[in-house]
């Protein structure tokens, strides 16, 4: 087939076959597709869309590029939890734990940064020696023992989606509902779960800017979950600003261990009373969000949350010291502190820009290739409506240089405004979508 019949026919908004999808895919994992031209072709995709067969369709032949992971041995309703991403989004690294000191599996393979959001498997590299490269096999011993393993894609899982993940985060192709919808339900489908709850994100800080794209992007991949007999839930959330205080790899672990500990920001928590009664109610451990969300509180005061993750960092060769000690993580060289010019109140106007800081700092992708620095990021010292006075801390800026911090600063500056308005505050969670 000739590929470049297939760029051509959805670049003129034609409509692929499920052959053409199936071949584009197999030649592409295959390694007989160079990137560039498939860099085209999402591009199409990206301008021109998919309908629902098409992305269904891509969603299945991206599952089967790979193994699809059986966890029938692993007593219980494994349930897994994932975001859209977005500035600050550090649920997934208090969720997962706190779900798991409930008594439920999570088996929860995650993604890498795209475009101005973080990613989870980034923020855990943070923690010294910690590997997220398991084995089928180790992956599923450990979620047995310990009842929670997070890692990355293994080569035999979904492997078509771990080229096309990489591929889009540098080619401005990141913001597609088909695309976003095949490579998020291709990874939970391989992975094996039998219940998913998704947090679908929405505002100037996410990939869907606004409620009714969000909403559709969860209405899509919660139809492909069905398909495939998977369980499912979501949860739009408005990320119009970052979430928490922290933005960057080891400064978002550490403020997800303190969320474990009891001292969640409010946002944070906020958020938390959301997603983890739904994930505690799929895995059959409560009947009502009231008495799940009760579990859950438990699990973080009692101390078996934080424990839950003491556990799987070791278990995946990390230091667990780190929970207690944060001096372990990486440091940046340079803190920069930005303040107030004038007196009044913050105002978040893009989100993404400051997002876009921590790319300048170097701790997010602009190559498919690059190494990134697990140190650096920003510490909000003020939220979107907080009343500021001249001269009051604004941010502080964590960097591996001056000249990069100041960078970062300009950015964070444009990105916001201090008024004598107060800003009218966003509802978080916008619905619940079942």
């Amino acid at each position: 087939m000739n590929f470049i019949n297939i760029i051509e026919k959805k670049r003129d908004k034609g409509k692929l076959s499920g052959e053409e999808i199936r071949d584009f895919i197999k030649r592409y994992t295959a390694g007989e597709i160079p990137d560039y031209q498939v860099s085209a072709l999402l591009m199409a995709i990206y301008l021109n869309g998919c309908d629902e067969e098409e992305t269904f369709e891509l969603t299945k032949a991206m599952a089967l590029s790979g193994d699809i992971l059986d966890l029938s041995s692993i007593p219980g309703i494994k349930v897994d939890k994932h975001s859209t991403g977005g500035v600050g989004d550090k649920v997934t690294l208090i969720a997962a734990p706190v779900a798991a000191a409930c008594g439920i599996p999570i088996a929860k393979m995650s993604g890498r940064g795209l475009g101005f959001t973080g990613g989870t498997l980034d923020k855990l590299e943070s923690i010294p020696g910690l590997t997220v490269s398991l084995t089928e096999e180790e992956f599923k011993s450990q979620v047995r023992d310990t009842g929670y393993a997070l890692i990355g894609q293994t080569r035999d899982l979904a492997p078509a989606d771990k080229l096309l993940y990489a591929l889009r985060d540098v080619t401005g192709t990141v913001g597609s509902i088909p695309l976003i919808a095949s490579s998020i339900m291709s990874k939970k489908v391989a992975a094996g779960s039998d219940a998913i709850v998704l947090e679908v994100t929405y505002g100037t800080g996410a990939f869907m800017r606004d409620e009714e794209s969000a909403c559709e992007l969860a209405r899509i991949m919660m139809e492909i979950g069905r398909q495939a007999e998977l369980k499912m839930s979501a949860v739009i959330t408005d990320m119009n600003e970052p979430l928490g205080h922290a933005i960057g790899n080891s400064l978002e672990v550490i403020e997800a261990i303190e969320a474990l500990k009891g001292n969640a920001a409010e946002d944070v928590a906020e958020v938390m009373e959301v997603i983890l009664p739904e994930m505690i109610i799929a895995g059959g451990k409560a009947e009502d969000k009231k008495e799940a969300w009760e579990l859950a509180l438990d699990a973080v005061e009692s101390g078996r949350a934080l424990e839950v993750f003491r556990r799987m960092i070791k278990a995946q060769h990390g230091d667990p010291r780190v929970t207690d000690d944060y001096s372990l993580f990486p440091k940046a060289g340079t803190v920069l502190k930005v303040r107030a010019d004038r007196s009044g109140y913050l105002s978040v106007k893009d989100c993404a820009g400051i997002g876009e800081c921590l790319k300048i700092l170097g701790g997010g992708r602009v190559t498919k290739e690059q190494e990134i620095d697990l140190s650096v990021g920003l510490e909000m010292r003020k939220k979107n409506g907080e009343r500021v006075s001249e001269g009051d801390c604004l941010l502080e800026i964590y960097a591996g240089s001056g000249k990069d911090a100041e960078a970062a600063r300009d950015k964070y500056l444009a990105s916001v405004s201090i008024n004598d308005n107060k800003p009218e505050k966003h509802r978080l969670i916008y619905r619940l979508n079942d």
